[in-house]
């Protein structure tokens, strides 16, 4: 009488692990990407302005050499060195002694509301107008992706002028976009 034998599998290991690398690849993509996605609000309308081609300005040293900005395009500033610039209203956080780059830039609006000021690097930003500093309303950054790296809500009423101030850049160039807020859904 014999006895039946176990069916041996014909599979072969290196199919099996290649398989195994293969559909653990797919889901890589979504975990790092997680961490990119976490910011409070919705940044899908950021998302695809940062994923466009950015038009080059050079950030001005003052305000009169300010260039324009308006909301809804992406921007490749070139900054000036920090010890050049002339801020219209001082800084909202002190100045770093290293070597650090600024610049300032005009913002016209059309509508008031809340405005969100994204960039891809961590540095920092100032809206001011009529000789002071405007109050940011929220902000967030995620430190493990880019970008957006940071955003900074401010609310701007009216149409007059109002003067992007940014300091203490590691890099003398930097991608910014303004967007109108979405509305907060409760």
């Amino acid at each position: 009488m014999s006895i039946p034998r176990p069916k041996q599998s014909t599979r072969n290991p290196a199919v099996s692990m290649l398989l195994a690398l293969l559909l653990g690849s797919f889901a890589l993509p979504a975990g790092a990407d997680e961490d990119c996605v976490d910011f409070k609000w919705d940044v899908s309308k950021e998302r695809i302005l940062f994923a466009g081609a950015p038009a080059d300005l050079t950030a001005g040293y003052d305000r009169a050499s300010a260039p324009l900005i308006v909301p809804n395009r992406l921007y490749r500033l070139q900054l000036q060195t920090q010890d050049t610039v002339a801020f219209s209203v001082p800084p909202g956080k002190p100045l770093t002694g290293t070597q650090s780059f600024a610049g300032l830039a005009t913002l016209k609006v059309a509508v008031p509301g809340s405005y969100r000021v994204a960039v891809d690097v961590p540095f920092w930003i100032d809206v001011a107008a009529n000789g002071v500093l405007l109050r940011p309303t929220d902000y967030q950054g995620q430190h493990s992706c880019s970008p957006p790296h940071k955003i900074v809500v401010f609310d701007l009423a009216g149409a007059k002028p109002f003067t992007l101030q940014f300091s203490n850049a590691a890099m003398d160039k930097v991608l910014l976009t303004v967007t109108l807020a979405p509305p907060r859904k409760s």
